[in-house]
């Protein structure tokens, strides 16, 4: 089978994720992006979004998840919305997401901090 992808890149979301307690009084920015691995021939050959998954309601629950619950780590946030989008939809075999954290507190000049995971369907994790 091809390794189809859908990606959306870089939601912007504000949250207040972090260790430290002013991280969780100020908040900050995060970016998060979704590849979600999953057979698009359907779509594709029928050009019906009832074969597919739509980017805006994967987008709709990675925004919901960091907008709307508090996590020490990205990590934890990152393994939230994989588990999300693994539970809610069912044509996804596997799912990547990045974690993007600009104003991470560390003692550096730097872009950002990020964590990235995979998940796919009956991994076990």
């Amino acid at each position: 089978m091809a390794r189809d992808l859908i990606r959306v890149t870089r939601i912007a979301v504000f949250g207040r994720h972090g260790v430290l307690a002013e991280e969780a009084v100020l908040g900050q920015r995060f970016y998060i992006s979704l590849e979600a691995e999953l057979d698009l021939g359907p779509a594709g050959r029928s050009d019906d979004v009832a074969g597919t998954v739509s980017y805006a309601d994967l987008t709709a629950v990675a925004a919901e998840i960091a907008t709307e619950r508090r996590f020490n780590l990205i990590e934890a946030l990152a393994e939230t919305v994989a588990a999300e989008i693994l539970a809610r939809f069912a044509r996804v075999d596997a799912i990547t997401v990045q974690v993007d954290k600009p104003s991470a507190p560390v003692p550096a000049i730097l872009d950002s901090v990020s964590v990235a995971i995979t998940r796919r369907r009956g991994a076990g994790r």
